[in-house]
């Protein structure tokens, strides 16, 4: 007969249990450093040899990484699904770029749709929230500040659909963004007039999920995103032309 006789759990697998999970489901982030060993003990409710031998089992596997002097923290590499090679191929042409838009275009509105579905309601506050922030920093005209609450707002949609394979392929596809492989986020939101548009458009996509709306909220997202691809691609040939007239200026500057 295929049983066998039921064994108890050690303490220090459980830990490992509970961290792979908080880390599975995006609760735990890359980068992200666990409280000290005595306060994590604490809240575990299990005895400090039990802890470590859970966080060496954890690094070993590649989850955890210990930094001297400065403590725990969950591993870098969870932030990318990409090779270094690959990452700098990205970067050198410009067809991923619109690409990279086009993917996020369609696994963002799966996202959103998934997010007015099977959202909490407290998930969808989240989203929520972080609209509102939005709002506010768009009175104060930080493009760091959009750009950054821009990011947390695509993501918490995303973690609102409360699909861990989708959630770690799109956190990886924001860190490529914030690492400026594929553009400068902070470029969209210098101009007034896009800002503006990129706020509405913002609204039109929480006021979908608020609504629990699949459909509003997918198309809004579509909506955003191919305004986000025609402003980039403006922006290029806007550049390429300044590039061109630089160069006609210097020469008719040298010919005086």
């Amino acid at each position: 007969m295929p049983f066998q006789k039921v064994q108890s759990e050690k303490l220090s697998q459980a830990v490992v249990k509970q961290i792979e999970l908080l880390i599975l489901r995006g609760i735990l982030r890359p980068g992200e450093r666990l409280p000290s060993e005595r306060e994590l003990a604490d809240k575990m409710g299990v005895s400090r040899p039990s802890l470590r031998e859970a966080i060496a089992e954890l690094q070993a596997d590649g989850l955890l990484v210990s930094r001297a002097g400065a403590g725990v923290f969950v591993a870098e590499v969870l932030g990318s699904a990409f090779s270094p090679a690959l990452i700098r191929l990205f970067g050198s042409h410009d067809e991923a770029v619109f690409d990279y838009i086009g993917f996020r275009r369609d696994l963002e509105g799966l996202a959103a749709e998934r997010a007015a579905q099977n959202g909490s309601d407290t998930d969808l506050k989240v989203v929520d929230t972080i609209f509102r922030k939005m709002e506010a920093a768009h009175s104060k005209r930080n493009p760091d500040d959009e750009a950054r609450l821009d990011a947390q707002f695509h993501l918490a949609i995303v973690e609102a659909g409360h699909n861990v394979v989708m959630l770690h392929m799109m956190r990886s596809m924001f860190e490529l963004l914030h690492g400026g492989v594929f553009y400068n986020r902070q470029i969209m939101f210098r101009h007034r007039t896009t800002r503006d548009i990129l706020l509405d458009q913002h609204k039109a996509i929480n006021d979908g999920i608020q609504a629990r709306d699949p459909v509003a909220a997918r198309e809004a997202v579509e909506r955003h995103l191919d305004y986000v691809r025609h402003s980039l691609s403006d922006w290029r040939e806007l550049e390429k032309n300044e590039a061109i007239a630089k160069l006609r200026f210097e020469h008719e500057t040298e010919k005086t």
